[in-house]
């Protein structure tokens, strides 16, 4: 990973609370939630099959979205 990624990341990481405990960051970002890119910045859509149990997940009408700046920052800067 370059390291401005990784400075990037320990920034997030460093500014919030994870209830999985960075399992995304502690994988590789091999183990991650599934999410889509929707063009909203700051957002994904979370494609989880239980989003209402995540501390992240909105409820948005007719699905969720996921707010959890770290996603958001892997699938935007690292494209997963």
């Amino acid at each position: 990973m370059e390291e401005d990624h990784k400075k990037q990341i320990e920034e997030i990481i460093g500014g919030m609370k994870c209830p999985r405990d960075f399992e995304c960051y502690k994988s590789g970002f091999e183990d991650l939630c599934k999410a889509k890119d929707i063009g909203i910045e700051s957002f994904l859509e979370c494609l989880e099959k239980n989003p209402q149990e995540c501390k992240f997940s909105v409820d948005y009408g007719y699905g969720y979205l996921c707010r959890c700046p770290l996603r958001y920052y892997i699938c935007d800067k690292l494209k997963k």
